[in-house]
């Protein structure tokens, strides 16, 4: 029961910091490119600048972020098979 629920909870911890590090950055575009053109003047083809460079390092971090965490993840089953072949299980008394 614990282990599906920590591997659930795991999975929804993977999912939104993915979310999260897809779209900070390209929020950070628009914000970044409407506080140059509304404050300070510059030209509107600014907007379509940030946001496509937000965009696009989105997509980096998040893939270097999948890429992390799946190791993570290979490593922590890994790590699972050889407590147990080894017969270090927590539930044996």
């Amino acid at each position: 029961m614990h282990k599906k629920l920590f591997s659930v909870l795991y999975a929804i911890n993977i999912i939104s910091q993915a979310i999260f590090t897809l779209l900070l950055p390209a929020a950070l575009g628009f914000c970044l490119s409407w506080l140059f053109v509304a404050k300070l003047g510059a030209p509107r083809w600014l907007y379509a600048v940030l946001i496509t460079v937000g965009v696009i390092t989105g997509l980096v971090s998040m893939v270097k972020f999948s890429i992390a965490a799946a190791e993570g993840l290979e490593r922590l089953d890994k790590q699972n098979k050889n407590s147990n072949k080894t017969g270090h299980n927590k539930n044996e008394k």
